[in-house]
C-alpha cells in the first residue's frame, strides 16, 4: 500500500489526464493522440457547450473546431462500444472488444436477440456489406418489434434498427460516421481495416482493467460507475492477481480510508508546468468520474444534476466545472450562440482565487471554436 497526499493525488490526477498544459499536437493528431492517451472518450448526446467529446478535446487540444473529433477519428481511428459506458475507443482496442463480443450479453442484447430473428440480423449485415456505410434510416423496411423499455423511455420498435443493435454490439458493424445527420455503420473490413483481423489480447478482462486504470488515473476500488462493464472483474480475484504482478499498485490518500488502483508508475511520470489557461471540464471528463475522490483531493463538490427535477438542483442543469492551474476554481452554465459562448450562471468556489481574466479567455477560446464555418 502507497499512502500519499491529496496534494500529491491532485497533481497526478491533473497530469494524468492531460490538463496541465497542451501536450498533443493540433488539429486532427492530436485527437488520435489524445483517444490513444486516455484509452475512452465518454459520449453522450447533450451539447450546450458541444458534446460531452467536444469539450473532452476542446480542454486538450488546439486547432479543432466543433465536431472535429468526430472527423479526425472517422473512419480508421477510432470505434464505438462500452467502456464507461459508451465510448470513443481507438481503433487498436477493436480485436479486444470483436472476439469478447462472442462471449459478453453487451447491452441487454439477449432481449434484443429473443426480438430478432437471426435471418433479419443477416439481412442487415448483408445489406451493409453490400451498400454501406448506411445509417438505420437507410435499411430495408423489416417490419416492427417489441421495443425494449428502460424504466419509461422506450427504444426502437422498428425491427431492423434493432437488428444494426445487435450487429453494433457484436462488433459485426461499427460506427464508421457522426455528423448532423446522425451515425453511420459499415462492416469493419472497410471501416478498421488495419485492425479488423488483428489477434485480440489472451485476456480481455486483464487488458481492459489495466487500460480503465490508466484512463481513470486512480481507479477506486469500491463499486460504482467508474467500473461500468467491468464490474464483475472487480470481485473475481483478477485485481489482487495484478497486484501481485506488479501490474497495479494500491494507493490510500491521507485523510480517506477508500482504496485505489494505479500504474506502478504513477509516482515517477513526468507532466509539463501549468500553461495557466483556464480549462472547461465536460460533466463526464475522466478527471472527475469518483465524485467522492474530487471531492477529497480538489475539496470541490459536483453533482450531473441533468436528470434531476428542476427543483432539486443546487446548482444547474448542465453545469461544467472550471479548472486553473490544478485547481478546480468554480462552475458554470451556459449555451452557445453564434459562436459565443453566453454565461447563463457562473458560480466562484468559496474562499478560493478567481482568475477573471483567464475564465474570459477560456469563453473566447471555447467560442471561437464552437463558430460556425462558413460554407465553402
Amino acid at each position: 500500500m502507497i499512502e500519499i497526499s491529496p496534494e500529491v493525488a491532485r497533481s497526478y490526477m491533473v497530469g494524468q489526464a492531460g490538463l496541465r498544459a497542451v501536450i498533443h499536437p493540433p488539429g486532427a493528431a492530436g485527437v488520435r493522440a489524445m483517444l490513444k492517451a486516455h484509452r475512452c472518450v465518454q459520449l453522450d448526446p447533450l451539447a450546450p457547450l458541444g458534446t460531452q467529446a467536444d469539450l473532452m478535446a476542446l480542454a486538450r487540444i488546439d486547432g479543432i473546431r466543433l465536431g472535429d473529433v468526430y472527423g479526425h477519428l472517422y473512419p480508421g481511428h477510432a470505434f464505438e462500444h462500452f467502456a464507461k459506458e459508451r465510448c470513443l475507443l481507438p481503433a487498436s482496442a477493436f480485436p479486444a472488444y470483436r472476439d469478447q463480443a462472442v462471449e459478453t450479453p453487451w447491452w441487454r442484447s439477449t432481449a434484443r436477440l429473443k426480438r430478432v430473428p437471426e435471418a433479419a440480423r443477416a439481412a442487415v449485415l448483408a445489406e451493409i456489406e453490400a451498400q454501406g456505410p448506411l445509417m438505420a434510416s437507410d435499411l430495408s423496411d423489416l417490419g416492427e418489434v417489441e421495443a425494449i423499455d428502460w424504466s419509461g423511455w422506450k427504444g426502437t420498435s422498428r425491427m431492423a434498427t434493432m437488428a444494426l443493435e445487435i450487429l453494433w454490439t457484436q462488433c459485426k458493424v461499427v460506427v464508421c460516421r457522426r455528423d448532423r445527420q446522425g451515425r453511420w455503420f459499415d462492416v469493419p473490413r472497410r471501416a478498421l481495416p488495419e485492425v479488423a483481423a488483428a489477434p485480440a489480447p489472451d485476456r480481455f478482462d486483464r487488458w481492459a482493467l489495466l487500460e480503465r486504470v490508466e484512463a481513470a488515473g486512480l481507479l477506486p476500488r469500491s463499486t460504482g460507475p467508474w467500473w461500468s462493464m467491468l464490474s464483475a472483474a472487480r470481485t473475481s480475484g483478477l485485481v489482487d492477481e495484478l497486484l501481485a504482478e506488479g501490474r497495479l499498485v494500491e494507493v490510500q490518500i491521507a485523510g480517506r480510508r477508500s482504496r485505489y488502483l494505479a500504474p506502478p508508475d504513477f509516482l515517477e511520470r513526468v507532466c509539463p508546468d501549468d500553461d495557466g489557461r483556464m480549462r472547461i471540464i465536460g460533466p463526464l471528463d475522466p478527471l472527475i468520474w469518483c465524485r467522492p475522490l474530487v471531492q477529497h483531493v480538489f475539496d470541490f463538490e459536483y453533482v450531473w444534476e441533468v436528470y434531476k427535477p428542476a427543483a432539486k438542483r443546487r446548482w444547474g442543469w448542465y453545469v461544467c466545472p472550471l479548472l486553473h492551474e490544478g485547481r478546480l476554481v468554480g462552475r458554470f452554465e451556459g449555451h452557445l450562440e453564434g459562436g459565443e459562448v453566453v454565461v447563463d450562471r457562473l458560480w466562484r468556489e468559496p474562499g478560493r482565487a478567481f482568475d477573471e481574466a483567464a475564465f474570459t479567455q477560456a469563453l473566447a477560446r471555447h467560442g471561437a471554436a464552437c463558430t460556425p464555418q462558413a460554407p465553402g
